[in-house]
């Protein structure tokens, strides 16, 4: 029983969701789902994030208390996050207040540095997949080199042509390699939706 409540939420929450993209009726887009089911909705967000926050402490906890692997990065997350609500529910969000500070002054410079750091991987993993140890291997390698050399003006001056065909290759191969992937990404997507929706998978309730 304590599972068939969840079920039957998510179940019926699943099924207005739908109801709402698919069917034009107002019944279904002003009365049902405006009225009715947004609210609720927006008032079960604060719980959502509640449940995160509470989540987020017990694993920092336990992994305090276990020892595991690099457990003193835990303290920072308990130190971060009592700072930061602190900062926000004292002095709020406003604009040169100390939670925008602590954001723009900490948050963005980790941020900033996180995607530096991208750089150096995506340039390790270029070098092992550009490799040219295959027919494929060697059309992604020659593919690559024209679409780069087209970003910097050295790459005009080696042929007025490398613009359009790296132009031509990011509309039509690549557009369509991400095309595809785009959907199977929705049809897993939806797959998913309706195993969840059906009950075939309730991981997310817990337990096995």
């Amino acid at each position: 029983m304590k599972k068939t409540i969840p079920l039957l939420i998510v179940i019926i929450g699943g099924v207005i969701w739908l109801a709402w993209v698919f069917v034009p009726h107002r019944l279904i887009q002003d009365v049902f789902y405006g009225e009715f089911y947004l609210p609720w909705a927006r008032a079960m967000a604060p719980f959502a994030m509640l449940l995160g926050v509470i989540s987020l402490s017990m694993m920092h906890y336990g992994k305090i208390k276990r020892k595991a692997p690099k457990w003193q990065y835990s303290f920072f997350f308990f130190a971060g996050f009592i700072v930061t609500s602190l900062a926000g529910f004292i002095g709020g969000t406003q604009k040169g207040g100390l939670y925008m500070w602590i954001f723009e002054n900490m948050q963005m410079p980790m941020s900033a540095t996180m995607f530096s750091l991208l750089a150096f991987y995506m340039a390790s993993a270029a070098y092992k997949a550009f490799r040219a140890r295959s027919p494929e291997a060697t059309v992604l390698l020659i593919a690559a080199i024209v679409v780069m050399l087209a970003q910097v003006p050295f790459g005009v001056k080696i042929s007025k042509y490398i613009p359009d065909i790296s132009q031509w290759i990011l509309d039509v191969p690549n557009l369509a390699s991400k095309r595809g992937i785009l959907l199977g990404v929705g049809l897993g997507s939806v797959a998913t939706a309706l195993k969840i929706m059906l009950g075939i998978e309730r991981s997310y309730l817990g337990g096995d």
